[in-house]
Parts: C-alpha cells; sequence; structure tokens
C-alpha cells in the first residue's frame, strides 16, 4: 500500500510539474475581457508554423496517466480546439514557402496575372500589389484555347498578332528585370497553371485585371474557382478603358445602347490619373523553386512564320510592328510631337503621324498603353484643352482635330467595351436591346 502511495503521489508531482507550463502557455491566447467562445474565432487564422510543436507539448498523451483534476481537464480541451494543428485545406497553412520560411508577418504573397495588360504604367493590379505584399509572382500564362483554329476554320490567332504577342510578353519581362523581378511564363490553362504556381509560391492573393468578353470572363471564373479551393484570394480589377466603370454616372446594366447617349451621359466626366510604374518589384525567390521559363516560339504555339516574316522583308504592314510597353511609348511620344507641328483642321486628315494615322490600336489591344496615359500624353502636346465626354469647336465653327479627334476615337473605344460587358454579364437573363452606334440620342430631361 505505501508503495501504491508513493507510486500515486509520484504521478500526482509529475502531472503537477506539467500545468504550469500549460497554464503560461494559454493564457497569451484564452485571456480576454469577456470569456471568449469557439465561435468568436475566425476560421482563417493564420498561425506560426511553430505553432504544432506547442500543440503536441499541451495534448495528453495517449499512454499518460488521467488527471485527477477537472481544471486540467477543462483545460486540455480547450488547448486542443485553439492550437491544435489545422487541416490541410485551412487557408494560409496548406501551401508551402519557397524560401523555406512563411512570408513576413502581416504581409502576404501576391501572384499578379497579366493578361491583356502587358505593362507596368497604370496597372492597377500590380500597383495595389506592390503596395499591400511582401514579395510578387508576375505570371503570364499562353492559353491553348487561344491558338489553333475555330470553328470557321479561321486563325484564332495569326502568326503576325502572336508574334506581337511575344514581343510584348518579352519586353515586359526585361521590365521587370530591369526593376529586380522577373516574369513567369508558362504555356497551359490558367484555371490549371495559376493555382499550381500560387501553391509553390506560398501566394495567398491572385491579383488581375478583368477582362469583358465571353471567353475571358469564363477563364476568370474557372481560375477563381480552382485557386479559392486552395483558400487563395482572387481580386479583379477594372482597366483597359479611358474612364473607370466606378466613375460612369450610371449602372452598367442600364448603359444607353447607343453612342450618342453614352457620350452625352459621360459628358464633363473626370478620367483618373495615371498611375506610375513601380521603380522596385519584388519577387517571390525562386531559385531551386520555380522557373520563370521560356518565351515559346511560334512553332511551340502551333503557328508557322509567313514567308514575309521568315525572310523579314517589308511587305506586309504588320511585320514592321514592335509589340511592348518600351515601343509603344516610343510611338506615341513622336505621333504628339508630330501631331501638334501640325495646323488644326476640321477632319482626322489633320493627324500626320504614322502616315496619316496614329496607329495605336495594337498596343492598346495588347495593354502595352493604357487609355489613360495616352490621354494625358495628347494632353501635354494639346494647343488647347482636350475635351472630356464631346468635341469643341474651334473660332471657325470647325471641330477641334488632332488630339482632340483621337479622344472621340477612345470614347468609341470605351463605348464597346462597356456595352460588351453589359451583354455579356452572367447575371444579365432579361431580353435586351441590341446595342448601336446609329440609334440617335435620346432627350435628356
Amino acid at each position: 500500500m505505501a508503495a501504491a502511495s508513493d507510486s500515486d503521489a509520484g504521478a500526482q508531482q509529475r502531472d503537477d510539474t506539467t500545468l504550469p507550463f500549460a497554464s503560461f502557455s494559454l493564457s497569451l491566447s484564452l485571456r480576454a475581457p469577456a470569456a471568449p467562445t469557439l465561435a468568436s474565432i475566425p476560421s482563417t487564422i493564420h498561425l506560426p508554423t511553430q505553432i504544432s510543436t506547442l500543440a503536441v507539448c499541451l495534448h495528453p498523451s495517449s499512454t499518460a496517466a488521467p488527471s485527477s483534476s477537472r481544471r486540467n481537464t477543462r483545460l486540455n480541451s480547450a488547448a486542443s480546439s485553439v492550437i491544435s494543428p489545422l487541416p490541410a485545406s485551412t487557408p494560409g497553412l496548406s501551401r508551402s514557402f519557397p524560401s523555406g520560411a512563411p512570408a513576413a508577418a502581416g504581409r502576404r504573397r501576391t501572384l499578379v496575372w497579366f493578361r491583356a495588360d502587358l505593362r507596368l504604367h497604370d496597372h492597377e493590379p500590380l500597383h495595389a500589389a506592390v503596395g499591400a505584399s511582401s514579395s510578387l509572382l508576375p505570371v503570364f500564362v499562353f492559353d491553348p484555347r487561344d491558338f489553333g483554329k475555330s470553328p470557321s476554320g479561321f486563325d484564332r490567332t495569326g502568326p503576325y498578332r502572336a508574334n506581337f504577342l511575344l514581343d510584348s510578353v518579352a519586353d515586359l519581362r526585361r521590365s521587370l528585370r530591369a526593376r529586380g523581378g522577373d516574369l513567369v511564363v508558362r504555356i497551359g490553362r490558367p484555371e490549371v497553371v495559376i493555382p499550381e504556381l500560387a501553391r509553390a509560391a506560398g501566394a495567398e492573393t491572385v491579383y488581375a485585371h478583368g477582362e469583358v468578353s465571353r471567353d475571358e470572363c469564363r477563364a476568370e471564373d474557372r481560375v477563381q474557382k480552382a485557386v479559392e479551393k486552395d483558400g487563395v484570394n482572387v481580386k479583379y480589377f477594372w482597366g483597359s478603358t479611358l474612364y473607370h466603370v466606378e466613375d460612369l454616372p450610371f449602372r452598367l446594366e442600364d448603359m444607353p445602347s447607343n453612342y450618342g447617349g453614352f457620350r452625352e451621359a459621360v459628358k464633363g466626366l473626370e478620367v483618373r490619373k495615371v498611375l506610375e510604374a513601380p521603380e522596385e518589384v519584388k519577387c517571390v525567390p525562386m531559385k531551386n523553386v520555380l522557373e520563370p521559363g521560356d518565351i515559346p516560339t511560334l512553332g511551340e504555339l502551333g503557328l508557322t512564320a509567313p514567308a514575309a516574316m521568315a525572310q523579314d522583308t517589308k511587305s506586309a504592314v504588320n511585320s514592321t510592328l514592335i509589340g511592348g510597353e518600351t515601343e509603344a511609348m516610343e510611338r506615341l511620344k513622336k505621333f504628339a510631337t508630330e501631331c501638334s507641328m501640325q495646323p488644326n483642321k476640321a477632319n482626322k486628315d489633320s493627324i500626320y503621324g504614322a502616315n496619316f494615322s496614329c496607329k495605336i490600336s495594337p498596343w492598346l489591344a495588347t495593354g502595352c498603353l493604357s487609355p489613360r496615359f495616352m490621354y494625358e500624353e495628347l494632353k501635354k502636346h494639346a494647343t488647347r484643352a482636350i475635351p472630356n465626354g464631346s468635341t469643341t469647336k474651334n473660332d471657325d465653327g470647325s471641330s477641334d482635330a488632332g488630339t482632340n479627334w483621337l479622344m472621340f476615337e477612345l470614347l468609341w473605344r470605351d463605348f464597346f467595351r462597356f456595352i460588351t460587358k453589359k451583354y455579356s454579364s452572367a447575371q444579365k437573363t432579361s431580353e435586351v436591346v441590341p446595342a448601336t452606334g446609329c440609334t440617335p440620342a435620346p432627350a435628356l430631361a
């Protein structure tokens, strides 16, 4: 009996020696002005990786003698509920970090998905990610579905357009590398590639510009569903138009279906300021974890270079176009300078630059140039203020020419993008009237 009593006393002493450690460790997480409830604990709480070790120390061993104290039982139960290792699907703990350590406290890693926005200036997703993240992972994905033949037998992307795109991606990579970053390039379906890269980089968010057409919007939905399975948040930003969708004086579903009504509605609307390109881009460490990847060739995209392109001749106009933000900036500045040196005339023939046309469309379409930046640059070289929303008249009654005519064209571009978004919206199920640029503008009250 004495031996048994000694044994019980020893077990009690061993139990008692563990209590101060457990009580002290839990007081930091459980003490609160009011008694906490488990329902009040956020499901997406981010805990340091060392927490699993602490949980093992506090969990009662399966072979240990049961405690005789009810207080010890309640304490161990609370410890199991709050700091036990979370399941693999828990956001923030299911992804590995390339450097072997988690991201800095309070700062996150963000994957920036470049699409038809191959530039650094006036790029809201990039600008937001630089300000809110410890490191970035810039990514561009060549989707095989954008190439090959359409059901009608035409090339979805022809060789000249594809070559222009390759130039633009290469120029974007050079610009990022000049700022200390890089661009990860892959060939594949974005809904497969983006989640894989996000997991490898330990990214918690994905930032990208949203698009307006059916296929692009479907791709966005597929990517969002895929990455959210891993607890990664996705945010799409509005871009590629002169006016921001949030600044429109009407809801998108109530947008006028004719250009005249649209132009009158946005008359006098302010254009948002251009966002500067970041001076530095801190990327996720890629060594031994992520390879930047090579930019594909036309052949790897399933295309064959035409004879004119292969021989580098000047027989085709498109063969002389060089893609990329750098080339777009040079062309715009040259055109604006030439345009400002010419006298005002009453028609678009007064635009002398680049053979009586600005020919900026390819760079706008691929996002190498921002419409807002183009607007600001033209304002610098204009002899008079560029009107917002509609053209003004000169003293002789003729319309302002040159730069003002380009403003008119940018408004047409905005109209088509907004109207496409209006009618391609998945929530739009009611019968709608087809949009037209010829319908007379309705009388405004």
